[in-house]
């Protein structure tokens, strides 16, 4: 037998072996061979898109650990994509009166309050009519005319171009208190008065402005007030009930009852008044009317009997004395 075709077991095994690994290799790659491409240009057939990465794993906070949620972004707050709509606000006096076309103040709060309880403000705006543009919801306005003003919660609704108009009648008038001293008017800078509003379900008053000047018109609601004027620095005071009525000037005079006393402490009558002299007058009853320090204190008081008490180097002397309507007096305390 020729050299050439002689083959010992072990080669024919490794044939074998060779063919089995051919086969096994032709076997797995003729699918991928026999899949057609799609033709050159066509963006029809799309690859599938890859799945999301799963989200990193969130570690537990610490015990002592506080998790802020994140804020709603200020586009979300301002309606669906953005949207407003536009409004204008109108104050007048009364039902039936004009615009009011100078002095007012508008405030436009959130309807949804703050965490302390408080509306948030969103806008001072200080046009007669202005107009605003708003986000669809809820809101508080709050129309201010000198004291007179007038708060209510408006819905605004998807814009549909024209501005809405919304409307507040105040029922506001005006008050003009003129003082009087005898028959004689008063200074500006010797009066002034306190507003005070009726009387509520308890029998009190509320305090609504203090220190006016006669003479200056206070605009307010229309309702009663309680005026307390007083004239000087001390209980020269007169006490009036006034009715301000919508669209109206309501206009008042109070007459005031007053003596002026002037107070000095001396070693003889006609003497020279002692320096850093206390000063209390007292009512006959005991009640303190005023108190000062000097040598010559001046002081308005209204009629009536009084008694002062003059403290001077650790010592006290005391007078009773009474004051009429109008008189101008110098009252001396005299050292015994």
């Amino acid at each position: 037998m020729p050299a050439a075709t002689l083959t010992t077991p072990l080669q024919r095994a490794g044939r074998a072996l060779f063919a089995a690994l051919a086969l096994a290799f032709a076997v797995d790659v003729a699918p991928a061979s026999a899949q057609e491409a799609p033709p050159a240009g066509d963006i029809s057939q799309e690859a599938p898109p890859l799945a999301d990465p799963p989200p990193p794993p969130v570690e537990p906070p610490a015990a002592n650990t506080t998790i802020v949620p994140r804020s709603t972004p200020p586009s979300a707050q301002s309606g669906q994509d953005g949207e407003t709509a536009q409004i204008r606000l109108v104050a007048q006096l009364t039902a039936d009166g004009q615009h009011i076309d100078q002095g007012l103040v508008w405030r436009v709060f959130q309807e949804q309050t703050e965490a302390d309880g408080k509306a948030k403000l969103l806008n001072t705006l200080r046009d007669a009519s202005p107009t605003i543009k708003l986000a669809p919801g809820k809101y508080v306005v709050n129309a201010a005319f000198g004291r007179a003003h007038l708060t209510r919660t408006i819905t605004v609704k998807p814009g549909s171009g024209a501005a809405a108009v919304e409307q507040f009648v105040l029922n506001a008038g005006g008050l003009r208190v003129a003082t009087l001293v005898g028959k004689t008017q008063a200074s500006q800078n010797s009066t002034s008065y306190s507003i005070y509003s009726d009387r509520d379900q308890s029998d009190n008053r509320k305090l609504i402005m203090a220190s006016v000047k006669p003479g200056v018109v206070i605009r307010l609601n229309s309702g009663i007030y309680h005026i307390v004027s007083t004239y000087g620095d001390s209980n020269a005071t007169v006490r009036s009930d006034i009715n301000v009525e919508a669209g109206k000037l309501t206009e008042t005079t109070i007459t005031h009852a007053a003596a002026k006393a002037t107070f000095k402490l001396v070693n003889r009558a006609g003497g020279e008044a002692l320096p850093d002299t206390q000063w209390t007058i007292e009512t006959p009853q005991g009640a303190t009317v005023k108190e000062s320090v000097g040598a010559l204190p001046t002081h308005i008081l209204a009629p009536g009997t009084y008694v002062v008490v003059a403290k001077s180097q650790g010592k006290a002397f005391q007078r009773e004395f009474t004051l009429t309507d109008g008189e101008t007096t110098q009252v001396e305390v005299i050292i015994k």
